[in-house]
């Protein structure tokens, strides 16, 4: 069906444009176009020796640095043709002689969604990568890809048939390492529109530290005040170090969380053997995550294992995602 090999697109595009998005901040190009939603007035970074003067001239803060203004408008013609897909699912949804399964209020939410991202991706770009917009755009991306998901999840079959105990154990136990996941997302997102991913620059103490120094009243403020450039951070070492450590503690407990929701669907796999290939995949999930931000801490934040990290927590977020479909669609019994 039309409708559905969309979304299966949107789905390994909306992927593809966060980690794209997570390139472009890690690798220090957020303002490589400083207006929006051209660049330096075009709707390509300019190549022409009068084009480039004229824009120099524009914005004598900030010249054109080609390379970085590449990687910003790149990742907008991704999440521009991901709009646009989104856009067409929406349409089609409206046609009745789809099948009964596609989703009709879904994909215009995700239009709503498209449209917010849009907005915050060109206040990312005009209120100087301020951390709170520029978290709430990546928690956006995420939102998509895990609606997107939902979409195409909602026209299949994945939980017809599979056994659950009674009991709501499974259930709320999913629902809520899912929300303590997006809460882990966030400060990391947080720590990355901070620029404290090295602040601790050791592992697995901080600055030599068991316990360092910490200042959660300026670490997080949401909120600094207009206008400021954010590029490359404005707190102190004391603030992203707390942001940091924070993100860490917050890894400990999601560790934690996730190895008794695999402990808990192993014991459901004695009823059906699904929820153990899930258990699996929740293992895995995790153990690379861990794996990754491990790695960026110990090798000084290299920039493919950072874009890693970043597809990894989407990942993750996708893996109990489909375990909270597969536990709230099941047929309880016993």
């Amino acid at each position: 069906m039309l409708f559905t090999r969309i979304n299966i697109t949107a789905v390994c595009l909306a992927l593809g444009v966060i980690m794209l998005g997570a390139f472009v901040r890690l690798s220090d190009a957020g303002l490589g176009c400083p207006d929006w939603p051209g660049c330096y007035g075009h709707i390509t970074v300019p190549d022409a020796p009068h084009h480039i003067d004229a824009a120099n001239q524009a914005f004598p803060e900030r010249p054109l640095d080609s390379s970085k203004a590449w990687k910003e408008m790149v990742h907008r013609y991704f999440a521009s043709a991901l709009g646009l897909l989104i856009l067409v699912m929406a349409l089609l949804s409206l046609r009745r002689s789809d099948a009964a399964r596609v989703p009709r209020i879904l994909p215009w939410g995700l239009v709503i969604l498209v449209i917010m991202q849009g907005l915050l991706g060109m206040w990312t770009v005009t209120l100087l990568l301020k951390p709170l917009v520029v978290t709430l755009h990546l928690l956006g991306g995420m939102a998509t890809l895990l609606l997107l998901a939902l979409c195409l999840l909602r026209q299949g079959r994945l939980a017809a048939g599979w056994r659950l105990l009674r009991r709501r154990g499974l259930r709320l136990a999913a629902g809520g390492a899912f929300v303590l996941l997006a809460g882990q997302v966030f400060l990391g997102a947080w720590t990355s529109a901070n620029y404290a991913a090295l602040a601790c620059p050791d592992f697995p103490t901080c600055q030599a530290y068991w316990w360092p120094p910490t200042d959660y009243a300026t670490a997080f403020t949401l909120w600094h005040g207009l206008p400021i450039d954010f590029e490359f951070g404005i707190l102190d070492s004391v603030a992203r170090a707390t942001i940091h450590w924070t993100h860490r503690l917050g890894a400990i407990v999601i560790a934690v969380v996730m190895a008794a929701l695999v402990l808990l669907l192993w014991r459901h796999g004695r009823e059906d053997r699904r929820w153990r290939r899930l258990a699996g995949l929740l293992l895995a999930a995790v153990a690379l995550q861990i794996g990754l931000g491990v790695s960026v801490v110990v090798l000084h934040l290299p920039l493919a294992v950072a874009v890693a990290h970043n597809g990894g927590a989407a990942l993750l977020l996708l893996v109990v995602m489909l375990i909270n479909y597969a536990a709230w669609n099941a047929q309880s019994h016993g």
